[in-house]
């Protein structure tokens, strides 16, 4: 059959900061490629709606597969997918990804029949059992693993066996230059470990995969490298080098194989300074950015979003990270309930240290511990909201105020980041982008007064809704994290770390999510 897979258009955040390669779309093509299928991919990212629909009309593809890792894309992606089956009636459509996995039931209800089936968990483990059901016998998807349908849902998804079996289809994409993240610029993606060990409140990456961590072998870790073109990787494990050994040993095989490249990452401060001689290795591998969610610079923030880390911790690690040379951006959670004293506490924060800081809002989502417990109503239920630049929860200034509060605090990054700020001290690097033909990283330079500006974000609040999300349920007194999982949780079996690292993450969490 011929397959083509899809990813959606770029996020508000994303249309300045980065571009990444949509790497779990590449991981789950190349698994329909090795069971005998025709596959195609396009990037709306990159793309446009024009050329998604030429493909269609030209190549016309039995099954289309969109990705749906964002809330804020869902709507897009019901609207294409009912164009779809408009131009190709006989053709399968359906939705697979993180967000997607959440919502799968009212995912369905919103393409009224257009939509064929959910696909919940990791697609690369059942995606080719899933087109053996549609090729031959469609009623046949319910019995698929992770399927949700109007024929009836399947078991519960089902893992790889493991991450060395999977490899992605880097090939496929059309528009590897247009990849960037920072100054990385282009820039690839890769995996060294899936799932997240620890349970902080806000978050569902733990949720989704059962609280399970597994890693990738070494050298399968250094084969996967070894194929990237670009200069610049993107490592996109949710925790970089939770287990040091892990993290020194893919570092030697690099060392040993010659493999030179630049690197962004992201971990916690924790990870950071329990592995200082993990990543001091790193730094001489070509490690240069890394990401850090601190989330808030206070203990009762902290509290709020369920890490335990200290405060002390967090700054120490920021410390260690400039000691390094490592350039650090960090993510701070604005709180719908901050005023504007508040906003200008932070700005004056900001100002102050010399990491990037980014700005987000506190966004419950669906699959996440805030999702259930949020006792403040939720104001909106438009997906294209759940970004975490809009706020869905009450704010206690007006909302126009607190849209002025956010963009002036977030204009800090710009003022010291961005611009001529940020082009007089990278004048070498980005001439030499530009000298390549690259132009991702200068053209981002300029773009934060067109993307962030409290008037259209204000707008976008009087959009009219065609797909609302599904309410919470009602709040309960205890919480049942089964309800949350995606893939089952399996304890301590489902996390390949040493036991002095297990220690390590029951003492830095707050939860009692098995």
């Amino acid at each position: 059959m011929k397959i083509l897979a899809v990813h959606p258009s770029p996020l508000m955040y994303t249309k300045i900061y980065l571009r990444l390669e949509p790497l779990g779309l590449e991981l789950v093509a190349q698994a329909v490629r090795q069971a005998g299928h025709e596959i195609r991919l396009i990037d709306l990212q990159v793309e446009s709606h024009r050329d998604y629909f030429k493909l269609l009309q030209n190549w016309r593809p039995d099954v289309v597969a969109f990705s749906c890792n964002y809330l804020a894309n869902v709507p897009e992606i019901v609207d294409l997918a009912k164009l779809t089956k408009s131009m190709l009636p006989e053709s399968f459509v359906f939705v697979g990804g993180h967000s997607a996995s959440f919502i799968a039931d009212r995912f369905l209800e919103h393409g009224e029949g257009a939509i064929d089936c959910i696909l919940k968990g990791e697609g690369e483990a059942v995606v080719p059992e899933l087109l053996q059901a549609i090729e031959h016998d469609r009623t046949a998807i319910a019995r698929v693993p992770g399927v949700v349908s109007p024929f009836g849902s399947g078991p519960a998804p089902r893992f790889v066996e493991t991450l060395d079996a999977i490899s992605p289809a880097r090939d496929l994409l059309r528009h590897r230059k247009k990849y960037f993240i920072g100054v990385l610029d282009p820039c690839a993606s890769i995996e060294f470990a899936r799932g997240c060990p620890w349970d902080c409140s806000f978050c569902s990456a733990w949720t989704f995969y059962g609280r399970s961590y597994r890693v990738i072998s070494p050298d399968k870790a250094v084969e996967d490298l070894g194929r990237i073109q670009e200069p610049g990787v993107f490592i996109v494990d949710d925790v970089a080098f939770i287990q040091g050994k892990h993290g020194l040993a893919i570092g030697e095989a690099i060392a040993k194989k010659g493999i030179k490249k630049k690197y962004y990452l992201e971990t916690r401060g924790d990870v950071l300074l329990r592995n200082k001689d993990v990543f001091t290795f790193w730094k001489s591998l070509g490690l240069e950015y890394m990401f850090i969610g601190v989330e808030a610079i206070d203990e009762e923030g902290l509290l709020k979003h369920r890490k335990r880390i200290s405060l002390g911790k967090n700054f120490e690690a920021l410390e260690f990270a400039r000691s390094l040379g490592i350039t650090v951006a960090i993510n701070l959670i604005a709180d719908p309930d901050w005023d504007k004293q508040r906003f200008e506490v932070i700005r004056q924060w900001c100002l102050e240290i010399p990491e990037i800081v980014n700005i987000s809002v506190n966004t419950p989502y669906p699959g996440t511990e805030t999702w259930l417990t949020e006792s403040r109503p939720i104001q909106s239920r438009d997906y294209r909201l759940f970004d975490i630049q809009h706020a869905v929860l009450p704010t206690k200034l007006p909302l126009p105020e607190f849209y002025q509060e956010l963009v002036k605090t977030q204009q800090v990054l710009n003022t010291k980041h961005l611009g001529w700020a940020a082009l007089r001290s990278t004048a070498k690097i980005a001439a030499g982008h530009l000298l390549r033909g690259q132009t991702n990283f200068v053209k981002m330079l300029w773009k934060f007064n067109s993307v962030y500006n409290p008037a259209l974000q204000l707008a976008d609040h009087r959009q009219s809704v065609q797909y609302e999300m599904a309410l919470p349920p009602a709040a309960t007194p205890t919480l049942n994290f089964g309800l949350l999982y995606i893939h089952h949780a399996k304890g301590r079996e489902g996390r390949h770390i040493d036991d002095s690292t297990e220690q390590f993450v029951d003492t830095t969490r707050m939860g009692t999510a098995i």
